[in-house]
C-alpha cells in the first residue's frame, strides 16, 4: 500500500519536477518471421508487430490516466534483422526497415528500434547487407531505428566494422543533409551492448529474450535536481544518500507502470531501466543536476567525479526499488537533448573530450554530438574506436551517436525539434588517425576479460 504522502509526493513530482515514464517498450521477438522470400517475411513482420502491439499505445494512455503519471513515449524493439533477413534471398534490407516502418505507424508509437546487427566479433553475409543498407533504410523511414554492436569485453573490438561504421555515419548524413544529418541521431553503435534496453535508438529484442515482452525505461532529472539542491552544503555521504533515496520511488513509480502495462497486454514483465533521461524541457536536465552538487557549469574540473557519484548512487537506489532491473540503468549525457549540456557546449566548457572522459563512469557515451560535416570518415571512425575501448576494458556498456552536420561548422547549430533537441557544433582534432583505423582486423580483448 501507499501512504497519502507517498502519493501527495508523486503528484508534485509530476506537476512540479518533471516526473515522467520516458518509455514503456514492448521487445517482440521476429525469429519466426525469416522466409526464402524476403517479401514473405516483410509481411510476416508487419503482421506479427501489428498483431502483438495493438494495443500498446491504448493501453499506455489507459495507464495514464488510471495512474496520473505520464508516459511520453510508447515504443517497440524487435529481433536484430540481420538474423530475420539473412535467411533471404533480398540483397538490400531497405525492404524490412520499411516494413517495420508501416507497422510502426499502423500501431502508433514514435519509434521502433532492431535495424541490428552484431558483428563485435566478424561478419556473416546477412550482417554486411544490413550495414550497408543503414543509410538508406534510415533515410527513407521515419520511425526505423538503427544499432550496430562492434566490440566487447571478452572479444574485443572488430575494427573492420569500426571503420565501416565511421562511412556509414557520414553517408546517413550526407542522405539527410537537408535535415542536419537526422539519420545519424537514429543510427547507434555500440561496445556490450544490453538486449533488454527500452532506449531508443539502441533498443532491440535479444535472442534470449521471451516471444514478447514489456520493459519501461524512467526518467526524472528534474526530481534528482530537486532533492540535490535540498541539502545544499551537505558532505558527500548525505548527498550520495539522498539521490539514493530519490532513485528508489522514481524506480517504483516504473515498476508499478511496467507491471500494469504488462498485465493489460497479456504478455510478460521484463526490466525496469533506471536511466535518468533528460530532454531539451526546462528542469529536466542531468547538467543541472550535476550543477546542482556545486559546479558552475557542467563540464568544468569536477564534473566527472559528479556524474560518478550520480550514476552510483542512481544505480543503488533503483536497485531495491525493482525485482529486475536492466537496460543501461545510470545517467544519460546527450548533448542535444539535455539543456544544461546545450548550455555548457555553447560557452566551450563542455568539450568533446570531456564528454569522453565522462563516459567513463556513466551509463552510455557520446551521445547526440554535433560535429563539424567536414570531418571524415576516419576521424569519426577513430572516435568510435576511442569510445569502444572505454566500454571493453571497463567492462561497461559505451555508445557513440554522432551528426556530421552537411554544411556545418564549429559556430553553427542544428536544430532536429522534440526529444532530439539542438546542439552546437563542437570541434574535433584536426590531426589524422586514418592509417590506424585502416590496419584492419580486431583489437584483442583484455587480460581482464579471462575470468573462467
Amino acid at each position: 500500500m501507499y501512504s497519502l504522502s507517498e502519493v501527495l509526493e508523486t503528484i508534485r513530482m509530476v506537476q512540479e519536477e518533471n516526473l515522467d515514464i520516458r518509455t514503456i517498450t514492448m521487445g517482440i521477438s521476429l525469429r519466426d518471421c525469416a522466409d526464402a522470400d524476403y517479401k514473405k517475411s516483410c509481411q510476416k513482420i508487419y503482421d506479427k508487430i501489428t498483431s502483438l502491439a495493438g494495443n500498446l499505445v491504448k493501453s499506455g494512455e489507459e495507464i495514464e490516466r488510471e495512474y496520473g503519471i505520464p508516459i511520453i513515449n510508447k515504443r517497440i524493439s524487435v529481433t536484430p534483422m540481420s538474423l530475420v533477413a539473412e535467411s533471404s534471398n533480398a540483397e538490400n534490407y531497405t525492404a524490412f526497415a520499411m516494413a517495420m516502418d508501416r507497422a510502426a505507424k499502423e500501431v502508433g508509437v514514435n519509434f521502433i528500434g532492431g535495424f541490428t546487427a552484431l558483428v563485435h566479433k566478424g561478419f556473416t553475409k546477412g550482417d554486411r547487407i544490413l550495414i550497408d543498407s543503414i543509410p538508406e533504410a534510415l533515410s527513407t523511414t521515419e520511425r526505423v531505428c538503427s544499432s550496430v554492436n562492434v566490440g566487447s569485453t571478452k572479444d574485443g573490438i572488430n575494427m573492420d566494422a569500426v571503420y565501416r561504421m565511421g562511412k556509414i555515419v557520414k553517408e546517413c548524413a550526407e542522405r539527410t543533409a537537408d535535415q542536419d544529418g537526422l539519420a545519424c541521431a537514429k543510427l547507434v553503435v555500440f561496445c556490450n551492448v544490453p538486449e533488454d534496453n527500452p532506449f531508443m535508438a539502441g533498443a532491440f529484442h535479444g535472442i534470449g529474450e521471451p516471444e514478447c515482452v514489456i520493459n519501461v525505461g524512467v526518467s526524472g532529472p528534474g526530481v534528482v535536481k530537486n532533492a540535490v539542491q535540498k541539502v545544499k552544503g551537505s558532505d558527500f555521504g548525505t548527498l550520495a544518500e539522498t539521490v539514493k533515496k530519490t532513485a528508489f520511488k522514481i524506480t517504483r513509480m516504473g515498476e508499478l507502470v511496467g507491471r500494469a502495462a504488462a498485465g493489460k497486454l497479456g504478455v510478460p514483465f521484463g526490466i525496469v531501466d533506471l536511466s535518468l533521461a533528460p530532454t531539451p524541457a526546462v528542469g529536466d536536465s542531468v547538467a543541472e543536476v550535476l550543477e546542482a552538487m556545486g559546479l558552475e557549469c557542467c563540464g568544468t574540473h569536477g564534473t566527472t567525479a559528479a556524474l560518478a557519484l550520480l550514476n552510483d548512487a542512481v544505480k543503488k537506489g533503483g536497485a531495491m526499488a525493482s525485482s529486475y532491473v536492466g537496460g543501461l540503468s545510470g545517467a544519460f549525457i546527450p548533448l542535444s537533448e539535455d539543456a544544461g549540456m546545450i548550455r555548457a557546449a555553447e560557452r566551450g566548457i563542455l568539450t568533446l573530450e570531456k564528454l569522453e572522459a565522462m563516459t567513463c563512469v556513466c551509463s552510455v557515451g557520446l551521445d547526440m554530438i554535433a560535429i563539424p560535416g567536414s570531418t571524415s570518415a576516419e576521424t569519426i571512425a577513430a572516435i568510435i574506436a576511442d569510445e569502444m575501448a572505454i566500454g571493453m576494458v571497463n567492462f561497461k556498456t559505451t555508445a557513440v551517436r554522432i551528426i556530421p552536420a552537411p554544411g556545418k561548422e564549429v559556430g553553427d547549430s542544428v536544430e532536429f525539434g522534440g526529444l532530439l533537441g539542438h546542439a552546437p557544433i563542437i570541434p574535433v582534432k584536426g590531426a589524422a588517425a586514418a592509417e590506424f583505423v585502416a590496419r584492419g582486423g580486431r583489437i584483442p580483448a583484455p587480460i581482464q576479460s579471462l575470468k573462467n
